[in-house]
């Protein structure tokens, strides 16, 4: 499952190049953006693709020096989990 990505979204697709798993966000200026919306098909639930997804757009955005609101339940919910992630949420 390789991550793709474009401008607002990070996504996985299956082999037939059908959207399986998906990470949504928004800019909200030139320094921080909001994870509004995480998905995964049922059918890939429970294999790891949506803190995948996560780990893909911290990254992204550590490389940008952007700070992350993590609107989304799950995305929230790896922030808290993940200890590393503290310094790339806005304040």
């Amino acid at each position: 499952m390789n991550i793709q990505k474009e401008e607002g979204r990070h996504f996985i697709q299956d082999d037939l190049g059908n959207s399986v798993a998906e990470i949504s966000y928004s800019q909200n200026d030139d320094q921080t953006i909001t994870i509004d919306h995480t998905f995964v098909d049922e059918d890939y639930r429970g294999q790891g693709a949506a803190r995948r997804l996560v780990d893909s757009v911290v990254e992204e955005m550590k490389q940008q020096n952007k700070k992350i609101i993590p609107a989304c339940k799950f995305a929230a919910a790896v922030f808290k989990r993940v200890p590393e992630y503290q310094s790339q949420l806005a304040k």
